[in-house]
């Protein structure tokens, strides 16, 4: 039973969280006020309420998680969004993600491997007012009918960067993929300097559910 009340309990936690991911380190006050503007506990079941402020992932059935809030900003961050951006999200997961990717003015196509996620995550989100555009597929070819993208973000965990994600990003476009093993995955900014130049930042080591398809874990 998902609970649709925000209470004032529920503000003061939002305030909490956001307090504390400054701490960790993120600065981008329009992440930071999406966060704080979008309840989370909204994508929690109600009996897991009290815990839809922590700063941890949870399951969300379906072999899948809710990001934690950390990554979710961390990755956020890393995209160097601007409001208008077309956003190609591999992973729909809970719809989190994508709606604060929404809440920042991004044009967001979401794809989801799982078929009972998209159709619940696509009916949820629609019912919130959040207007993403849903697909069902292999997130790891990307979606080719809607390239060129101006930013894409993976949230799973890559085995390799997918060469079909790396076609689909404009010239000047940011990439940003967690790559490595299925425990531990390695946050890679990839920013396509021209058709043959692609330049890569390495940050933090993450803990991502396995990208499932074709260009991911088979």
């Amino acid at each position: 039973m998902l609970q649709l009340e925000d209470t004032y309990r529920h503000k003061g936690q939002r305030k909490a969280l956001v307090k504390l991911l400054k701490q960790k380190g993120i600065q981008d006050d329009a992440i930071l006020n999406a966060i704080n503007t979008l309840p989370r506990h909204f994508f929690f079941d109600s009996a897991l309420d009290s815990h839809a402020y922590e700063d941890k992932a949870f399951p969300i059935g379906e072999g899948q998680t809710i990001s934690q809030p950390y990554t979710v900003a961390f990755q956020t961050e890393l995209l160097q969004l601007k409001p208008g951006d077309k956003v190609l999200e591999i992973g729909t997961g809970s719809g989190y993600q994508g709606a604060i990717l929404h809440i920042l003015g991004a044009d967001v196509h979401s794809i989801e491997y799982q078929k009972k996620l998209f159709t619940h995550t696509k009916k949820f989100l629609t019912k919130l007012g959040i207007h993403l555009h849903f697909y069902f597929g292999d997130g790891s070819k990307g979606i080719v009918e809607q390239a060129p993208f101006d930013k894409i973000l993976v949230t799973a965990g890559a085995p390799v960067v997918p060469n079909s994600l790396l076609k689909q990003l404009k010239i000047g476009g940011v990439l940003v993929i967690p790559v490595g093993d299925r425990v531990t995955q390695k946050m890679l900014r990839l920013t396509k300097k021209s058709a043959t130049k692609i330049v890569k930042e390495e940050f933090d080591n993450f803990a991502f559910v396995p990208l499932l398809g074709e260009e991911g874990w088979k």
